[in-house]
């Protein structure tokens, strides 16, 4: 009997050993499985033989800012592209950013922040519009230093709008004012469409129903200066590999001129060492002519030396 049970208390062990080495397995399945959903969801590209490193950006359907929208819309939280924005920027490793625009628009503080946040980066930034860069996402578009668009893609171009109670006061109406004021500034510095023309676009009435302003394709938008250039993913990409191309020899040429710089300040700074003791030596040399010419011409002193030497000799005389 005991040898009946030692038999079974093995089995058990052995057992227990083989689940606890399944457990792990699927832990570190598991593990591993979280890691590449974050890698996707976070937009880096995991493909090993690419030219350069580089993070894909999304920003889809209604971009969430202050208020909390319905469960059942698609949002982009701004509360979460911007520290993506800073980590994207302080990461060495990433070489460039690529965003991929398909939004309706949303709120505008919150795309203003973010548009404002892609153009302030110093990193080669390109964004392409698929699908539809609306209202807010005409900014997110021109932020970046190049933008495409493809051809069946649309952007909607309208003055601001708020939901809910408003006052109809004038204080209201001028608020609305400087807040558009605030995106046609932005469009007319990141892009080439003048001011005068993007606010006609804004105000146009004849071809919206329910709204005021206009629907652009991506041949229109290219032709009015709001895009940069038509085309693809792949021009897209293409065109990123080029800037940072660029960014990495000028950064190069500045490394070389600076050293070329420090060389010749060095070099300065020895010759204007040496000079000084040059100046030196010619002020002591000076200094003896001076005295020699004062004895010369000067008998009484060649006396006083001459005695001195004397008086000097007579007690050397007298110590012997």
């Amino acid at each position: 009997m005991l040898r009946i049970k030692e038999k079974k208390s093995a089995k058990e062990q052995g057992m227990n050993k083989d689940n606890i080495t399944n457990n792990e397995q699927t832990d570190e399945e598991n593990e591993e499985q979280a890691v590449t959903c974050q890698v996707s969801d976070n937009g880096i590209f995991a493909s090993e033989n690419a030219k350069y490193n580089i993070h894909c950006l999304n920003v889809i359907g209604q971009i969430e800012g202050h208020y909390i929208l319905p469960p059942q819309n698609k949002t982009t939280k701004y509360e979460h592209i911007m520290p993506a924005l800073v980590a994207i920027e302080q990461d060495m490793s990433i070489d460039g950013l690529l965003i991929i625009l398909n939004t309706v628009g949303g709120d505008v503080e919150a795309g203003l922040a973010i548009s404002e946040l892609i153009a302030g980066m110093s990193k080669p930034t390109v964004s392409i519009v698929v699908g539809g860069g609306h209202s807010i996402g005409v900014p997110l578009a021109v932020s970046a230093r190049k933008s495409f668009i493809v051809p069946s893609a649309t952007m909607t171009i309208h003055p601001v709008r708020m939901n809910g109670l408003l006052l109809g006061i004038p204080q209201t109406l001028s608020y609305f004012e400087r807040m558009q004021e605030r995106i046609i500034n932005f469009v007319s510095k990141n892009s080439r469409i003048k001011p005068e023309r993007f606010r006609e676009l804004m105000m146009k009435k004849d071809e919206l129903v329910m709204d005021v302003g206009s629907v652009l394709d991506g041949e229109t938008a290219v032709n009015e200066g709001l895009i940069d250039s038509l085309g693809g993913l792949s021009d897209a990409v293409q065109c990123l590999y080029s800037l940072i191309e660029q960014q990495k020899t000028d950064r190069e040429s500045t490394k070389r001129t600076k050293h070329s710089t420090g060389k010749t300040v060095s070099k300065k700074r020895a010759s204007s060492a040496t000079a000084k003791t040059d100046t030196k030596t010619a002020g002591k040399g000076k200094a003896t002519a001076r005295v020699s010419t004062f004895r010369e011409y000067h008998p009484s002193a060649q006396r006083a030396e001459m005695r001195a030497k004397r008086g000097a000799e007579n007690v050397s005389d007298r110590c012997r």
